[in-house]
């Protein structure tokens, strides 16, 4: 990373070096997930918005997402002005289903964005085969799910477009930064107008106003660095969900980032899901946690709850019990890449103590 970093800064600043990295690091990322095309952006939802904005997603428009997720996943849907659909999740993987997202479904539908929930991956047969029988667009966030696989197949080659979060917490890191996955050419040809100012081909004549969601070349070659380490990388998230796993293997009615056959979870995240037995809230775990000297985070709390979408609580409560329900229970547990085993050994004694175990 030092090296290639300190060359963009060196030499990556004009002619054909001004966006090497940026370049290089999008064509073997789009290789890499077997898609015909690759657009960095500053960031994953700048990603999405670009997409959105490239399928022409408008005022009218419905856009349905899962309840439980990042706001990150869903704001590009208020920046087009298309109305936002929450459905429910699973309760074991906690994505979207086929059943989810067809209750979902109006005449006004015009896409839904299937998040792969901390390197959880959906049921994404079905949901192909509801989005091909309704005439909806499917779009895969995947931004939490680098080097997670569906039946083989991986994240990141979904829908008509995915993208990945390199944020400072992902699992590959630009500091802040995105990636959208395309294979439609012409999509990607807009997509790439709508990036820079709408640039025709000659320089300073614009024939549209656009977006700025250009990367840089020191960004870029930050997270083409790290690529080169994908597979080291994602074996260390996968390292420290099996310590969890090992760990915590004695402790009855309790759910982790399941792995059902056909999948292999990425894992960004391990998060926990208290079983109803123990009398365990998010809430309560959140205040005992840190009294023990460790760090706590929540899951992800349903979007529909949130000030950010008043009024939408009523409506979730009822449409969405299990996102609600599942979010109420659960936490998740430290991820970080520096994580040692004395680490995952205090976390888990933690867990223990507070489960009175």
């Amino acid at each position: 990373e030092e090296r290639l970093v300190l060359d963009a800064v060196r030499n990556g600043w004009y002619g054909k070096q001004a966006y090497h990295y940026v370049e290089t690091f999008e064509a073997e990322f789009a290789k890499y997930h077997d898609r015909n095309y690759a657009l960095m952006t500053p960031n994953c939802t700048t990603a999405l918005h670009l997409l959105l904005a490239g399928l022409g997603i408008v005022e009218g428009d419905e856009v349905i997402v899962p309840d439980c997720t990042w706001v990150g996943s869903t704001a590009c849907i208020t920046y087009q002005r298309a109305a936002t659909v929450f459905a429910d999740i699973d309760p074991i993987h906690w994505c979207l289903t086929p059943k989810t997202i067809e209750r979902a479904i109006s005449p006004r539908t015009k896409a839904v964005i299937v998040v792969d929930l901390f390197g959880n991956m959906p049921d994404w047969d079905g949901i192909k085969e509801v989005c091909n029988r309704r005439g909806i667009i499917m779009i895969e966030d995947a931004a939490e799910a680098l080097g997670s696989k569906y039946k083989g197949v991986r994240a990141g080659k979904f829908g008509v477009g995915s993208t990945f979060s390199f944020h400072r917490t992902k699992t590959i890191t630009t500091g802040e930064g995105g990636m959208l996955l395309l294979d439609d050419d012409s999509l990607y040809q807009r997509c790439k107008f709508l990036r820079d100012h709408g640039r025709a081909p000659r320089a300073y004549f614009n024939t549209e106003i656009t977006f700025k969601y250009m990367p840089f070349n020191v960004q870029a070659a930050l997270g083409y660095a790290q690529f080169q380490r994908i597979d080291e990388l994602v074996g260390k998230k996968r390292w420290i969900w099996q310590g969890f796993r090992d760990r915590l293997s004695d402790v009855p009615d309790i759910l982790l980032n399941p792995e059902p056959e056909g999948v292999t979870n990425g894992v960004w995240a391990t998060a926990l899901v208290f079983g109803r037995s123990h009398g365990m809230t998010r809430d309560k775990a959140l205040v005992e946690i840190p009294k023990l000297g460790l760090p706590a985070r929540p899951f992800f709390y349903p979007l529909s709850s949130l000030p950010a979408y008043p009024g939408r609580e009523a409506e979730g409560r009822k449409n969405n019990p299990v996102a609600y329900d599942t979010s109420e229970r659960g936490i998740n547990l430290p991820c970080a890449l520096n994580l040692t085993d004395p680490d995952l050994d205090a976390v888990s004694k933690g867990i223990h103590i507070l489960l009175g175990l």
